[in-house]
């Protein structure tokens, strides 16, 4: 069974699949259905919720009803929970949405939601952005909660700090050598190859600024892979800024380096979700901070 009015069930499920259809096998009811619900709940609020585009996206208006939608959901999972009531056939529970930067997603994050769904039966709908961005699908009510590099408080939502991504600059020797053998300064920064995770990635830019107080253009590749960050950096693709969680085999056997000694970028981690009374949310910060304390470096 389900608590939810139908036409709010329709809206999130739209949403979250991206698509009428997909939330119409979500929902095991047929897309006209959907159609017609959703068309009656814009009728009601005088307000078009749904872009009908594809994927289909929120609204400004469907954007701040998304987030009150999901926070019912999650408290409605939890009601149904402690009544014991089951769902019904063929409508498993909505995923857990939570927003996280490629990185933790390949080092600590997984071994959380592992955790989590081996007690709980949780199911997860991950976003994968930049910790630089992430709040913004948490403000348009996308994701319950997000991985993020800052610490201010969206509002209606709670952080905990989480602990620090250490980022180490590093190439492969023989790439060092051509094109850093005097050492990193602005004009061998500015002519090396670069390795960029995609255009929202700031890291190399930032460290660069640090290097040299200038803005470089080097030559770039965009390359949206954090373990392919490493093979490419051994190959010989570019230079790049990589989580010191990730280069113990490279750097032991010297397939990568280096590229300056005791200089490196501290990136701060928090976690951000929504200020609900929610014991999925008690379990998922729990477990994210759990496994935070044995992933990133703590401060002191």
């Amino acid at each position: 069974m389900s608590l939810l009015n139908p036409q709010l069930a329709a809206f999130a499920a739209v949403l979250g699949e991206g698509s009428f259809e997909g939330a119409a096998r979500r929902l095991s009811v047929t897309p006209s259905a959907i159609s017609q619900r959703i068309k009656a709940l814009e009728d009601r609020l005088g307000q078009v919720l749904i872009l009908r585009q594809t994927p289909c996206r929120a609204t400004a208006a469907g954007a701040r009803l998304l987030r009150s939608v999901q926070q019912m959901q999650l408290l409605e999972a939890e009601t149904l929970a402690a009544f014991a009531v089951e769902r019904a056939s063929g409508q498993p529970s909505a995923p857990v949405a939570i927003a996280v930067n490629a990185d933790s997603l390949a080092t600590w994050f997984l071994g959380a939601l592992a955790a989590l769904h081996e007690r709980h039966r949780l199911l997860f709908d991950v976003h994968v952005e930049d910790q630089d961005h992430s709040l913004d699908l948490l403000r348009d009510g996308s994701v319950v909660g997000a991985i993020s590099a800052e610490a201010r408080a969206v509002q209606g939502c709670t952080v905990r700090p989480l602990g620090v991504m250490r980022y180490l600059p590093i190439a492969a020797p023989a790439f060092a050598a051509r094109h850093f053998a005097d050492g990193l300064d602005a004009a061998s920064l500015g002519r090396a190859p670069m390795l960029v995770f995609n255009r929202k990635d700031a890291l190399q830019w930032r460290f660069m600024r640090r290097i040299t107080r200038a803005r470089l253009a080097p030559p770039t590749h965009y390359l949206p892979s954090p373990t392919g960050f490493v093979q490419a950096a051994a190959l010989g693709l570019g230079w790049c800024m990589a989580p010191e969680s990730m280069l113990g085999d490279a750097l032991r056997t010297g397939a990568v380096q280096a590229l300056a000694p005791g200089c490196w970028l501290d990136v701060p981690l928090y976690w951000q979700h929504w200020s609900v009374r929610s014991a999925t949310l008690d379990r998922l910060t729990d477990a994210l901070l759990a496994a935070a304390r044995n992933g990133l470096r703590q401060r002191g």
